[in-house]
């Protein structure tokens, strides 16, 4: 099994400037971490672990967002730009063309406002293979949809890290996926 064939996925978690309450006047919510954990299908097991921090252009890091992310303004003052993370994710992650999954459709669909928006617009940088490991998860289970945490605790894993950390909580999405692939439940590329 190749690149070709599926044996990698990106599983993908991102965190967003937030606030306690409504978007402040003049901001919007952007991309300030993106988490990507690479699973070895074939061998069923996390190989990798990366983090990006990405500088956002129209927001600021609330105190609300640091008390939920643990990123200041000034870490990811020091990030790279949103365009150039994307840029990135392709060249470094081949994420065009693997399969990628997230929980929920949450961090799809912020990718797609956040590269719909703006001058000119950003270069999406995904295929068009996404997995909801959350909705693949609860469906295999025959349960709602969980939030992760929940998910780590049904399945008896543990919660590695910190949550609400982009690279700490795709690690543990990983985890839930491999849980997912050795009980055969995990869709196969041709289905997504």
């Amino acid at each position: 099994m190749d690149e070709k064939t599926g044996r990698f996925l990106n599983v993908v978690d991102l965190e967003a400037t937030c606030w306690d309450g409504p978007v402040p006047p003049g901001q919007a919510n952007e991309i300030i971490e993106i988490g990507l954990c690479v699973v070895d299908l074939e061998e069923r097991e996390r190989v990798a672990r990366h983090r990006v921090l990405v500088r956002p252009e129209r927001s600021e890091v609330s105190a609300f967002c640091t008390e939920l992310t643990g990123l200041t303004q000034d870490e990811v003052n020091g990030g790279v730009p949103f365009r150039e993370a994307c840029a990135l994710l392709e060249r470094e992650h081949r994420s065009h063309t693997r399969t990628w999954a997230s929980w929920g459709d949450y961090d799809r669909k912020q990718f797609e406002r956040q590269c719909g928006g703006g001058d000119g617009g950003v270069r999406y940088p995904f295929g068009r293979r996404h997995v909801n490991a959350k909705a693949v998860y609860a469906a295999s289970h025959g349960l709602r949809r969980m939030g992760m945490a929940g998910a780590l605790r049904h399945a008896g894993l543990p919660l590695e890290g910190r949550h609400h950390s982009g690279a700490d909580d795709a690690w543990n999405i990983a985890a839930l996926v491999l849980d997912t692939v050795r009980r055969g439940a995990w869709p196969d590329r041709k289905d997504v």
